[in-house]
């Protein structure tokens, strides 16, 4: 989700910090910019970068550092990008083949079921559970939900106002910080997110929730 509003300045206030903005070192801030996004593991909002100046700067001002270190790292193995949480820096798509030599791992395989699900809940937030049974036309195992919440993906955002007050599941920044996303209005066509998340993610034979859900549906929860 993008960031909120912040209100304008009165004029001589803005002006005092224009001012204040052309006494900055700015090659200085945008090293320590460039240090503390290099070293957190998290992305970093705009009010968080504004924390390291020494005196008062605008969110504009802020972005045209951010942008000026973007390029300084056009041509690098890595980029910095802006998602829903902040700025970050990530290794660019086409080096991790490359890094994956460092951890040979295989990331999880999610079945088809759980990436339906996401899909479902990602284009049409918010919805229920019942929601998602009626466009899929199978019961949803409770198994596929605990999946996405634990993944940090999907959240509880309140109840639908109907008789058993069902659960409204909505995105949560943590997807769309993985998919590179500033805002839901950025979500790729329906077929590529699956790629986006994880290169191999649908493994029929390995799945992420158990096997007779297909066929042995739970009731409806909506």
């Amino acid at each position: 989700m993008s960031e909120p509003v912040e209100p304008s300045l009165p004029s001589e206030q803005n002006t005092s910090v224009v001012e204040a903005e052309h006494a900055v070192d700015t090659v200085q801030l945008m090293r320590i910019f460039e240090a503390a996004l290099l070293t957190s593991q998290e992305p970093l909002s705009n009010t968080e970068l504004k924390r390291l100046s020494e005196i008062p700067i605008e969110t504009k001002f802020v972005e045209e550092l951010l942008q000026q270190l973007a390029d300084k790292y056009a041509t690098s193995g890595v980029e910095l990008n802006r998602v829903a949480s902040g700025w970050r820096f990530r290794a660019r798509p086409e080096m991790q083949v490359h890094l994956d030599k460092l951890n040979p791992q295989k990331p999880p395989r999610y079945s088809r079921a759980v990436l339906e699900t996401l899909a479902i809940i990602a284009y049409r937030q918010p919805v229920t559970r019942g929601d998602i049974e009626d466009i899929r036309g199978v019961a949803v195992s409770s198994q596929v939900l605990k999946t996405l919440e634990s993944r940090g993906w999907i959240e509880s955002i309140g109840t639908r106002d109907t008789p058993g007050k069902p659960a409204l599941y909505a995105t949560t920044p943590q997807f769309m910080d993985d998919l590179n996303l500033r805002t839901l209005q950025e979500l790729p066509a329906l077929e590529e997110m699956g790629n986006l998340l994880e290169a191999g993610i649908v493994d029929e034979s390995t799945s992420a929730e158990p096997t007779p859900t297909e066929s042995e549906p739970e009731p409806n929860a909506a």
